[in-house]
């Protein structure tokens, strides 16, 4: 898993890193239609999308999203429900016994906030999910975060900030922090 990340988009890295995602994409979508009874080929499609076959007893219920695919780290006994994403350019790990709802979405990539530097890079920080997590339908886990062994994250929940162990964390209210001038163009 790296650590938190700096990419030029015009660089070879981001160009190496752009092609992955057309093809995990390719991918993805093959995977997402198969039908529900057939685990030989979503065997094959996950090995060939992390990289690796799935660990014992990890359940994941398409369809199923991942940008890069091969970092992504799963844990024994990792359960994902339908429609999850996966960003995962900068490593996500899920520990042992994770249980992820429907529609949770974890990003480990994004943009400064400097509306000039913007389009010039993506940044990156990797998400650390520890083991025995519960983590609600529909929350958004987004780049940095760790969230601590047998802790809860409530559905719709999004978690910009390290969860502690054991604890439940709510809430998606969104807050003005910084205001800047708009750039006319």
């Amino acid at each position: 898993m790296s650590s938190d990340r700096l990419m030029r988009i015009h660089s070879a890295e981001f160009q190496a890193m752009a092609e992955r995602v057309l093809r995990v994409t390719e991918l993805t979508s093959r995977l997402n239609v198969l039908p529900f009874e057939d685990e030989a080929g979503k065997a094959e499609l996950f090995e060939r999308i992390l990289g690796k076959p799935l660990p014992p007893r990890v359940t994941i219920y398409p369809p199923f999203y991942t940008d890069h695919g091969l970092n992504l780290d799963l844990a024994e006994r990792v359960f994902i429900n339908q429609n999850c994403t996966f960003l995962d350019y900068a490593g996500i790990r899920l520990g042992g016994r994770v249980m992820i709802g429907p529609k949770v979405t974890f990003i480990t990539s994004g943009h400064p906030v400097d509306p000039e530097e913007r389009r010039l890079y993506l940044t990156g920080a990797p998400i650390n999910v520890a083991e025995n997590v519960w983590i609600g339908a529909g929350a958004t886990i987004l780049p940095g975060v760790t969230i601590g062994r047998d802790a809860v994250v409530a559905a719709g929940a999004v978690v910009a900030d390290d969860v502690p162990p054991a604890s439940l964390v709510t809430g998606s209210k969104a807050t003005v922090r910084r205001k800047w001038i708009a750039n006319d163009e």
